[in-house]
């Protein structure tokens, strides 16, 4: 499936309009990144951990959008876009949201 934030797709003429779609992805993050994290704010660094979990929560939405999207009978999306969020008490959670419009193309 195309998923693209452009408004077109190079090539490609749509043909129809399937609705917008979504994916949603909330994950924790754990005691052990925490520490890894703290440990890098203070000397320094890349958090390996919580780049991981960002590269993992942002796959996720993607293809639980693809997902939804092909439910509709679309084969591409347009207009995607993607949001973080930190959630929770502690900022313990990370959310990561996309949208686009879903369609058909010739």
């Amino acid at each position: 499936m195309i998923i693209t934030t452009t408004n077109t797709i190079d090539g490609k003429t749509i043909s129809e309009y399937s609705g917008i779609v979504f994916g949603e992805v909330i994950t924790g993050i754990n005691m052990f990144k925490d520490i890894g994290a703290g440990l890098r704010n203070v000397f320094g660094g890349r958090s390996k951990g919580y780049e991981d979990e960002l590269m993992s929560a942002r796959a996720e939405a993607l293809e639980e959008m693809a997902s939804r999207a092909e439910q509709l009978g679309a084969d591409a999306i347009i207009g995607m876009k993607m949001d973080y969020e930190v959630l929770g008490s502690d900022n313990g959670m990370l959310m990561v949201t996309c949208s686009g419009t879903a369609v058909i193309t010739n």
